[in-house]
């Protein structure tokens, strides 16, 4: 039934700090913003080997008001964790579970960005042979 990630939504308060975050984070422009006349309420970005998109929406529009951090977690695999993790610390992002090894070279992470979404990241065998086609 489930045939892949198609967006990821995160939400922020400060649309514009969080766009100029995520800009800079991944290295793209965000590719498409609504409305497109005055201050935008959605920004989408298109990223990574297989161009999933990553969208980040006015915390004006999210169907709750949590204050806290939660919910589903999407990791997204990276090549070298570490490296990742100093990165967004150096930007600003706190660490929700740290390194943790889970087995036949799968290590996970996640962080807190700063606008309050959990943002997780991987090193993830499966993916790397899923996207190299050596899938057995």
């Amino acid at each position: 039934m489930l045939k892949g990630m198609a967006t990821i939504s995160y939400f922020a308060d400060d649309l514009a700090a969080a766009t100029a975050w995520y800009t800079t984070l991944l290295g793209v422009e965000p590719y498409f913003v609504r409305p497109l006349e005055g201050p935008p309420a959605y920004v989408e970005f298109r990223i990574g080997d297989y161009q999933h998109e990553l969208g980040i929406i006015d915390r004006d529009w999210a169907p709750h008001r949590d204050t806290q951090p939660g919910g589903v977690v999407c990791f997204w695999h990276v090549e070298d964790l570490d490296a990742a993790l100093a990165t967004l610390h150096e930007m600003g992002a706190r660490t929700h579970e740290p390194r943790t090894p889970r087995g036949d070279g799968f290590v996970t992470a996640s962080v807190i960005d700063p606008f309050g979404n959990i943002l997780g990241v991987m090193s993830n065998p499966h993916y790397v042979a899923v996207r190299d086609d050596k899938l057995t």
